[in-house]
């Protein structure tokens, strides 16, 4: 028997990953049409909510459009049903097609959007570009009956508690005396009403980001098995991962701008890029940033870079960049459409490590590009 997902919990899937909290402030996030309280049987996967994808997502039956540009964007002026961006939405609605948008937050995300690019392009050893938040860490300390430490310390740390560096489940156990006395009305797992109980139990600490640990708390508490679980939730002064946009990092061996062009070009499958300066320069400290670059020329610089690959670069922002000595490949803003295959990948993913055998996934096919090269 097929299962389909819920439209809430493929989206709490997926920003527990990507969270709001990620999203630089005023981004059009969320979702903007429709509802995710819904089986939802068919996702199409989009860079852009144009007429053409909303088209596609009609005649293949999709439930939810994810997009990582918004498809309200500007406030809509009306709600003509033959003109203009209102003309998509009420498509949208007539179909019962749910459209949520996933944007800096998704640049933002380890491994999300920027890492896609540098993957794609092959950047290595790469950090942020431009922080944007430092994640807040909490130590989480729980008290376990011992028959039952095993099976906390597992939901916790599959949870995503616990991570330090690339080791994962990592907690801190200390064996000792719990006591209790159950009062009127009490169901406890362990003694009896109105006599002092005293367990052998453990205290297990880990370490908790931030936007994990209501998930981390509702895993601990659904296999824990008292009626009433005691548990501390303390901040941390350490320092958390930094989230930002960009990534920066180096190239296997230095090469030309041109040939590191032709190389952008046909690995991010573009018909032509534009650059900024001298096409026999030597480059091996490469930036990238997907979308619209032109306001992190000077960071790129600051951080060592001898490139950046962005889009939407105007003629002075180009006079800026050869100011700064710095090589710029306008890749356009299309470049983003890496994501398509990386959102399809996560969700397909979750979805048959779940078990939803009832919902599938595609990549939008619709080139929504603007632009053509002649």
């Amino acid at each position: 028997m097929t299962k389909a997902v819920y439209g809430h919990d493929l989206i709490q899937a997926f920003e527990r990953w990507a969270p709001p909290s990620l999203a630089l402030e005023g981004d059009r996030i969320g979702l903007q049409i429709g509802t995710l309280n819904k089986p939802i049987k068919k996702v199409l996967v989009t860079l852009d909510v144009l007429e053409n994808v909303v088209e596609e997502a009609k005649e293949w039956g999709a439930d939810l459009i994810f997009s990582h540009h918004a498809v309200i964007y500007r406030p809509l002026k009306n709600m003509r049903t033959d003109a203009g961006q209102s003309k998509i939405v009420a498509k949208c609605i007539k179909n019962d097609i749910a459209v949520y948008v996933a944007h800096t937050n998704l640049d933002v995300a380890e491994g999300g959007m920027n890492d896609w690019l540098a993957d794609a392009i092959g950047i290595q050893d790469r950090t942020v570009l431009v922080p944007v938040k430092e994640e807040k860490l909490y130590k989480l300390a729980v008290y376990v009956p011992q028959s039952h430490a095993d099976e906390v310390r597992t939901a916790i740390g599959e949870a995503g508690a616990g991570a330090i560096g690339r080791y994962t489940h990592c907690t801190f156990n200390v064996e000792g005396k719990g006591t209790f006395l159950p009062g009127e009305g009490t169901r406890p797992y362990l003694g009896e009403q109105g006599k002092l109980e005293i367990v052998d139990e453990v205290r297990i600490e880990t370490i908790v980001p931030e936007r994990l640990l209501d998930a981390v708390i509702r895993a601990m508490l659904d296999v824990h098995p008292y009626e009433e679980v005691a548990y501390d939730v303390y901040p941390l002064e350490n320092k958390g991962v930094v989230h930002g946009l960009g990534r920066i990092g180096t190239l296997p061996e230095p090469m030309a701008l041109k040939d590191l062009a032709e190389k952008v070009k046909a690995r991010l499958d573009l018909d032509g890029v534009r650059l900024v300066g001298p096409l026999d320069a030597r480059v091996r400290n490469v930036a990238v940033l997907g979308g619209a670059g032109k306001d992190f020329i000077r960071d790129a610089k600051r951080a060592g870079a001898d490139v950046l690959i962005t889009g939407d670069i105007d003629y002075h922002a180009g006079h800026d960049a050869m100011l700064e000595g710095l090589c710029l490949i306008d890749a356009g803003h299309t470049i983003e459409k890496v994501m398509k295959k990386g959102i399809a990948a996560f969700l397909k993913k979750y979805l048959q490590e779940n078990g939803y055998d009832g919902t599938e996934v595609l990549a939008s096919e619709c080139d929504t590009n603007p632009f053509t090269f002649v």
